[in-house]
């Protein structure tokens, strides 16, 4: 990556200015205790891709991520990484297709509705571990500007 001069200010070649702070993403961090029970969850039911998983060594808790669409998640067994009964807000379009893909699944252990209000139309889910993911899709009344 190569710097610039520009204004008499140092210009990275991502095109941020020298000393300039860039969040490029954030990536929530749920704890989990069992990872067949996180797979059958995030990567059967919820529908995500397992990108990766790392171990320190054989037998050591995992740290995985999974995704799906613009969605990042880190999965973790360590206890020290997060706290159980998290949430996380997710902010989509396509939350009516997600509910019937989801209720055409046979995933005994949560069946999920819709709720809708002023905000928007939302559907909560909670993994087996006690975290929650709330997909909302907002109406165009509820949109903060």
């Amino acid at each position: 990556m190569s710097d610039t001069k520009e204004k008499g200010r140092t210009k990275g070649g991502d095109g941020t200015q020298a000393g300039e702070v860039v969040v490029r993403s954030a990536v929530p961090i749920f704890r989990i205790f069992d990872v067949a029970k996180a797979h059958e969850f995030y990567v059967d039911y919820l529908g995500c891709t397992l990108d990766w998983e790392h171990r320190f060594a054989p037998g050591m808790p995992l740290y995985t991520q999974v995704s799906r669409s613009g969605l990042v998640l880190h999965l973790s067994e360590h206890h020290g990484d997060a706290t159980p009964g998290s949430t996380v807000y997710v902010e989509l379009t396509g939350v009516r297709a997600l509910h019937a893909e989801l209720t055409a699944k046979d995933y005994p252990y949560l069946r999920p509705g819709l709720e809708e209000d002023e905000f928007g139309t939302c559907l909560t889910l909670t993994d087996p571990f006690g975290n929650r993911l709330r997909f909302n899709e907002p109406s165009p009344e509820g949109r903060q500007g």
